[in-house]
């Protein structure tokens, strides 16, 4: 465990990613797992198959409800509303999110070890701005899959402290894409950001918090080693491999 003020994390938590390609196994949710789903799992799977999706995107709502079908579907309800409001053609163009495209702060490629893609955000070059917080919603990625974020902050201040697309970004991940996220690496905090951290932290649900890993700046490329394999890992954390914007990957 590690502190931070009155904060504590989770320093490592067990890879929480399942496949279709991995073996039966026991899980503490009760029952054999088949294709990462428990009995338990599969059983609620059934009964909401009214939603026409596929078996992976129930099993995340259903995880995050603790397999309670009522408030999955619940939720499940709340995405869909909420999807016809911010991406009602289900794929966002370019033009979209020009602003933040040219901010050159977001770059997508390369896998963890769990087979999980990679998103590296430099929150040193987002700086707040009217209507932001719209064009931020819209970049969080399609898909039913899990992603680990890294979130590079070298260089951030308060000039760039965004509190609403913070909040914006954790009813995004909690509220409409449940359990897609694998793991969060914060690299380079700086001492002024543990300000906003504290405004923020209440608003982050329990799983959510066991997925942050804030990381010692002495020690980035071996923590992130643990969870990367060097041909992944960017070039600037040590790794092979080069980064690319997201726009042109």
């Amino acid at each position: 465990m590690e502190q931070r003020g009155e904060v504590f994390l989770e320093k490592k938590t067990e890879s929480e990613e399942t496949t279709a390609k991995e073996e039966a196994t026991t899980d503490k949710r009760g029952g054999e797992c088949v294709n990462g789903s428990t009995s338990a799992e599969q059983n609620k799977i059934l009964l909401m198959r009214a939603f026409d999706v596929d078996d992976y995107m129930i099993r995340r709502f259903l995880r995050a409800r603790d397999l309670d079908i009522e408030k999955a579907s619940a939720m499940f309800l709340k995405y869909l509303k909420w999807k016809r409001t911010f991406i009602p053609t289900s794929c966002i163009s370019a033009s979209e999110i020009a602003t933040d495209l040219g901010q050159n702060k977001v770059f997508t490629q390369g896998s963890d070890k769990a087979g999980r893609p990679i998103m590296v955000v430099f929150s040193g070059r987002h700086f707040p701005r009217k209507g932001g917080l719209e064009e931020f919603k819209r970049m969080m990625p399609e898909g039913q899959e899990k992603f680990a974020v890294i979130g590079d902050m070298e260089g951030w201040g308060y000039a760039n402290s965004d509190v609403r697309a913070y909040l914006g970004a954790l009813t995004i991940l909690q509220d409409y894409h449940p359990e897609r996220l694998g793991k969060l690496f914060l690299l380079h905090v700086p001492y002024i950001f543990m300000a906003v951290w504290k405004a923020i932290y209440p608003f982050i649900d329990d799983n959510t918090k066991k997925k942050i890993i804030f990381v010692e700046n002495k020690k980035v490329k071996s923590t992130l080693l643990e969870d990367i394999d060097e041909s992944q890992l960017p070039e600037i954390y040590g790794g092979k491999l080069p980064l690319v914007p997201v726009q042109d990957s």
